[in-house]
């Protein structure tokens, strides 16, 4: 019995080690598996943070940077309860602006003001870098290929386009269609951004936007959750708007900002000739914080503007101008004018621009936002 038990012993020891190799194959194969998965990972968040490096590179600055040259973590804080959130933003401003803010000496000042323009590039450069440059602007569709056509390729984000025109002429339509199109792909004639929209009219319809998302296949809700949306009571309000508009553009990517309209509430905070001189002084610094934003984030401004008829002895009757004078028109880089067409004819003309021609293209209006006139 005993010799039976040593060599069932035996038999069961040679077992266990033929079955020793094929556990440790196992073994290895796991950890190969492992590793591979673990090389993936890594090679993913190497990824991810190239794509937020480039995006830290191509979008503003963070005051982060400020601590790297002696500023500490209070007088950024101060800063930012200021309304600058960026090294832009300071490289911008004057040093008179920046006294302003409590706790900030006059040479402290001067030296916070001198390391952003260190950080920032502001000098000269060439003409041929500058094209360069500009060559990769990103235009945004305004759904109409006629009306893109000559746009050049759609609005134009780093600038101020406005457009102005009658009742009913598609001012605030177009605005909605482009709060849809800045979110698609850069390839699909998009700003892959969210939007801003400030409504002085409260003429803003979210199932308008809803509308247009079915047109590009894209998900209503996921279009609706990327439009900011505030409704402004006061010009004085309006501008408020704008500091919470950089808060948000600092920490999230955007592509267009609109205010729709630019002058309703000037209109009717201010009357007279008695206060039209204050009332000029207010806009231009709102149309500068905008034209500052557009610089600033490389976002897509595009403000709305009504009309005033001018009467005269001219033979054609009376003329339509935008209001807002000679300030309105220094500010924008790119003028719009809508008028009514033939039937449910909209026609949109180039009224200003430094680079493109003067031209006009019908569109039109339907359930899915804006589109081509279809001559038939």
């Amino acid at each position: 019995v005993s010799t039976q038990s040593t060599g069932e012993k035996k038999h069961k020891k040679k077992k266990k080690n033929l079955q020793t190799p094929t556990i440790m194959s196992k073994a290895k194969s796991r950890s190969k598996k492992q590793q591979q998965i673990q090389e993936e990972v890594e090679e993913v968040q190497n990824k991810e943070e190239e794509a937020q490096e480039q995006q830290e590179e191509d979008g503003p600055t963070s005051l982060k940077k400020l601590e790297e040259v002696g500023f500490n973590a209070t007088e950024i804080k101060k800063l930012m309860e200021a309304g600058f959130n960026t090294v832009e933003s300071i490289a911008y401003t004057t040093k008179k602006n920046l006294t302003t803010i409590k706790g900030l000496s006059d040479k402290r000042a001067e030296k916070l003001l001198a390391e952003a323009c260190q950080l920032v590039p502001m000098g000269f450069t060439t003409a041929s870098q500058l094209h360069t440059e500009r060559a990769q602007i990103i235009k945004i569709s305004t759904g109409s290929k006629k009306l893109d056509a000559i746009l050049d390729g759609g609005v134009e984000t780093g600038s101020i386009t406005e457009i102005f025109g009658e009742f009913r002429t598609g001012k605030s339509q177009i605005c909605h269609h482009l709060c849809v199109t800045c979110q698609l792909p850069v390839e699909d004639s998009g700003g892959e951004g969210k939007a801003l929209y400030i409504d002085t009219e409260g003429t803003f319809r979210p199932e308008r936007c809803l509308a247009i998302a079915d047109r590009y296949g894209l998900s209503g809700q996921d279009v609706l959750d990327n439009i900011a949306y505030a409704r402004a009571y006061n010009s004085d309000h309006q501008s408020q708007l704008l500091h919470q508009a950089a808060q948000m553009m600092s920490t999230s990517r955007f592509s267009l900002l609109v205010v729709d309209s630019a002058t309703a509430l000037y209109r009717t905070d201010y009357n007279g000739r008695a206060e039209l001189s204050v009332r000029q002084m207010h806009l231009a610094q709102f149309l500068r914080s905008l034209l500052r934003l557009a610089d600033e984030f490389g976002i897509a401004v595009v403000i709305t503007n009504q009309v005033v008829a001018t009467v005269d002895n001219s033979m054609f009757g009376p003329q339509l101008k935008p209001i807002g004078g000679n300030i309105m028109a220094h500010a924008a880089t790119t003028r719009l004018f809508l008028r009514k067409g033939q039937k449910e004819q909209r026609i949109c003309k180039i009224y200003d621009s430094p680079c493109l021609p003067e031209s006009e293209a019908p569109f039109v209006i339907k359930v899915d936002g804006i589109c081509d006139w279809d001559e038939k």
